[in-house]
């Protein structure tokens, strides 16, 4: 619980800093000292919880739960009064009164609601109770060092233990009918089977034999027509409109009379091969599909070529790969860890995620016996076990290191679907809006949102994708077995709810939204049941993408969103999309008319951070 507190205190933080700008403050009725009041309250809390939290116990939980609904209300509280005030300020002197009257005595309740929680929980600490229960359950305390910062070029993927396999697969790829053939590698999750093929792709026989080599991921839920563009485009992206059969016949027309290797990362139905598999052609040229699933069904109903079943690591290359990621070097430079290493690599029981997680989360920690034998010892627990849980507890541990104000930044990659490749510019852009950041003197927000990517990349919780010319990560990812991690710890933390909603048309799947609510007690609400926007929680942040606004129109009419993507509405905006609310982020994309957006409107975005508007 302590991270949405972190989280929503953050950013009513935020909220305030922006109410007592001067200009700000002309505009409005507030008693500034009563708000630099609760500004030392908030403050207070936010040093507390980071000085403390790795010492987090469930105990402290339930107030952090409780801080963070405080915390909520205040915010609400201060953007409910800020927009009223905005959009009557041309009353009365008396009306005026009233309103800062109302006002006060609505912060003096938040004001003393945190006060009171702050006494609690500092009596709580002081007492040792919060540090009696962590030890209790906490296995890993010690604190890690700064994680390294990957180089500009990024880092290689590290295999080890596939060369036999490499060679296999190059010669099964290379040789025989023909005809066009699919190789399915087939393997639980985590195994390797990505990083087997990005090597066997990447491998210089295969450059020369295949002139036309594309790859592709796709996920559980994929947008046929989004994969056909993609592929088009080599992987990148890019808006057409154009259906689905005109694509994959332009598709189809690229490949012809070409070899080709096609790679299909992370097949899950047979139904993905379907959708596709009439746009690549056969005309005897030897060219391959190459695809990776953890379906074993799937992979032999799918396969004109016997699927190649990938193995666990054995002691020796589970070793040899835990080295190459800890140290960077075959071998262990420290001799009093290297038993203890031994038996951490060994119970990975073989998956290379698994060694690859723990070899980078052991990379940035301590070189110490103590903190290697309590890795160990949690490690050990899941050593029997074949369960998904077993991993994402073992991925958990990289993410109870984190420090506090990393965390909300972690957990909101979980919004977005499984495989996103993410624009770090956009990406900072929502961090900012939600006020997840804490200001640094001398740097800009967006500085600061750069400095916590880099963190995160360092410390192995999140990919970077792609580099442009100057070095710096363009977009970033992360594994989907660390998403899984962010759904379930956001849960927990009850730090933030994702319901997925797919908008169908006659295409297909088109879009998806995400609605969001940190820290708050937002029940589990399907877009599609939402008729009244009370049913909301009033600090949502709701992003809407594409046609969804036709089908959500209860959105538009949100007191207090605090971060909104509007794409594709043309005439159908209407007025109310910029509805008075505490919007910090707005993106309108394909807008032909701007007819509503009047000054007046935009006054009543008080609390706007980013607004981008493109007419295409």
């Amino acid at each position: 619980m302590a991270v949405a507190a972190y989280a929503t205190l953050r950013s009513l933080l935020h909220v305030l800093n922006n109410l007592q700008h001067p200009a700000r403050l002309r505009q409005l009725h507030v008693d500034t000292n009563q708000i630099q009041g609760l500004q030392e309250t908030v403050k207070f809390l936010l040093d507390f919880l980071e000085a403390h939290s790795q010492r987090i116990s469930e105990e402290i939980g339930v107030l952090g739960r409780q801080i963070a609904d405080a915390a909520a209300e205040a915010e609400e509280v201060v953007d409910r009064h800020v927009v009223d005030q905005l959009r009557f300020r041309s009353q009365e002197e008396s009306h005026c009164m009233e309103a800062l009257s109302s006002f006060s005595q609505d912060i003096d309740k938040v004001t003393v609601k945190l006060d009171s929680l702050t006494k609690e929980l500092t009596k709580m600490v002081k007492e040792g109770r919060a540090a009696d229960a962590q030890e209790e359950q906490c296995i890993v305390s010690v604190p890690v060092k700064s994680p390294k910062v990957l180089p500009s070029g990024g880092k290689k993927t590290t295999m080890v233990g596939f060369d036999e396999h490499l060679e296999q697969i190059v010669d099964k790829l290379t040789r025989g009918e023909p005809d066009l053939h699919i190789l399915p590698i087939v393997g639980m999750g985590g195994i390797g089977k990505t990083t087997l093929a990005q090597n066997i792709f990447d491998h210089p026989y295969t450059v020369h034999y295949f002139p036309k080599r594309i790859w592709f991921t796709i996920s559980q839920e994929y947008n046929v027509r989004e994969l056909l563009s993609s592929l088009l485009e080599n992987g990148k992206k890019q808006e057409s409109n154009e259906t689905s059969a005109e694509l994959g016949q332009r598709l189809y027309q690229s490949l012809f009379g070409e070899r080709y290797l096609i790679v299909m990362d992370d097949v899950w139905s047979v139904e993905a091969w379907n959708d596709l598999k009439l746009f690549f052609p056969n005309k005897g040229k030897g060219s391959r599909v190459m695809l990776t699933t953890r379906e074993s069904r799937l992979a032999i109903s799918l396969g004109s070529l016997e699927p190649y079943s990938l193995d666990f690591l054995n002691e020796e290359k589970s070793w040899n790969l835990f080295c190459q990621e800890t140290f960077a070097q075959k071998d262990c430079p420290y001799s009093d860890l290297e038993e203890i290493g031994k038996n951490i690599a060994k119970s990975c029981n073989g998956l290379p995620l698994t060694i690859v997680v723990l070899g980078g989360l052991l990379a940035n920690s301590n070189k110490t016996r103590e903190y290697w034998e309590s890795v160990a010892k949690n490690v050990s627990t899941f050593r029997n076990s074949k369960d998904y849980e077993g991993c994402l507890k073992i991925l958990s541990l990289s993410y109870n290191n984190l420090p506090v104000h990393l965390k909300p930044c972690f957990l909101y990659m979980g919004v977005f679907p499984e495989d996103s490749e993410i624009r770090v510019s956009k990406l900072i852009r929502l961090w900012i809006a939600e006020g997840f950041l804490k200001p640094i003197r001398g740097k800009s927000l967006e500085e600061v949102a750069e400095k916590y990517l880099r963190d995160l990349i360092g410390r192995n919780l999140f990919l970077s994708l792609k580099f442009g010319f100057d070095g710096k990560i363009k977009k970033c990812g992360i594994h989907d077995l660390l998403r899984d991690l962010c759904l379930r710890e956001y849960e927990k933390e009850h730090f933030i709810y994702a319901p997925k909603v797919q908008c169908v048309g006659a295409g297909g799947v088109e879009d998806k939204c995400f609605m969001c609510g940190i820290g708050t007690s937002l029940q589990r609400i399907d877009l599609n049941e939402v008729h009244d926007v009370s049913q909301l929680t009033s600090v949502a942040s709701v992003l809407v993408c594409n046609t969804c606004k036709n089908r959500y129109p209860s959105l538009s009419k949100a007191r207090v969103v605090r971060a909104r993507l509007v794409k594709k509405l043309g005439r159908s905006a209407e007025q109310e999309t910029l509805h008075p609310t505490s919007l910090r982020y707005l993106e309108m994309m394909n807008m032909t008319d701007y007819d509503f957006l009047s000054p007046s409107t935009i006054a009543l975005l008080w609390n706007q951070e980013t607004f981008k508007l493109f007419s295409i």
